[in-house]
C-alpha cells in the first residue's frame, strides 16, 4: 500500500515539475507599426517619391484648369451686365462644359494614383513581411503582430525592421 501511494506522490510530483518548466519558459511576442514602416523606410519613402514624380505633372495639369475656369467665371461675372443674352449663354456653356472636363479629369487621376499607390504599397508591405519572418526567425520569436489598439515599448520591434529594410538593396 505504501509503494502505491509512493509511487503515486511520485508521480504527482514529476507532473507538477514538468508544468512550471513550461509555465516558466517566457513567450516571445513582438509588435511592427507598419504605418511607421511605410513612412520612414527607404523603400517607402522611394515609392511615395516615385509617385509624386508619376503624377505631379497631371496633378499641376489639373490645378491649372481649376485657375482658368475661376478666372473664366470671375471674368462671365464681371461681364455679365455688358453681355448680350446670347453671349452670357454661351460662355456659361463653356464654362459648365469647362468644369465637367476637370470633374472628370480629376476623377480619373484620382482613380489612377489610388491604383498605383496600392500596386506601391503592396510591393513594400510585401518586402516588410519578408524581413519580418526573417526577423522571426532568426530570433526565434513565438508571435508577431502587426495591428494593435495598444503595446508596450518592450515589444516594439518595428525600428528593427526598418533598419533591416534599409539595409537591404
Amino acid at each position: 500500500m505504501k509503494s502505491k501511494l509512493f509511487k503515486a506522490v511520485a508521480v504527482a510530483a514529476m507532473m507538477s515539475v514538468s508544468t512550471l518548466g513550461v509555465q516558466a519558459q517566457e513567450l516571445k511576442i513582438g509588435y511592427v507599426n507598419s504605418d511607421r514602416v511605410l513612412r520612414e523606410a527607404n523603400v517607402g519613402k522611394a515609392a511615395t517619391q516615385k509617385l509624386e514624380i508619376e503624377f505631379g505633372k497631371r496633378e499641376k495639369e489639373l490645378k491649372d484648369i481649376e485657375t482658368k475656369l475661376r478666372s473664366s467665371a470671375e471674368k462671365l461675372e464681371k461681364d455679365a451686365p455688358t453681355l448680350s443674352e446670347a453671349e452670357r449663354n454661351r460662355r456659361q456653356r463653356d464654362l459648365m462644359e469647362l468644369d465637367r472636363d476637370l470633374q472628370r479629369k480629376r476623377r480619373e487621376w484620382q482613380e489612377d494614383l489610388t491604383q498605383r499607390k496600392n500596386e506601391e504599397l503592396q510591393a513594400v508591405v510585401d518586402r516588410a513581411n519578408k524581413v519580418i519572418k526573417q526577423i522571426f526567425d532568426a530570433e526565434k520569436y513565438d508571435l508577431i503582430l502587426q495591428d494593435a489598439i495598444h503595446f508596450s515599448a518592450r515589444v516594439d520591434i518595428t525600428k528593427k525592421v526598418i533598419d533591416a529594410l534599409n539595409a537591404q538593396k
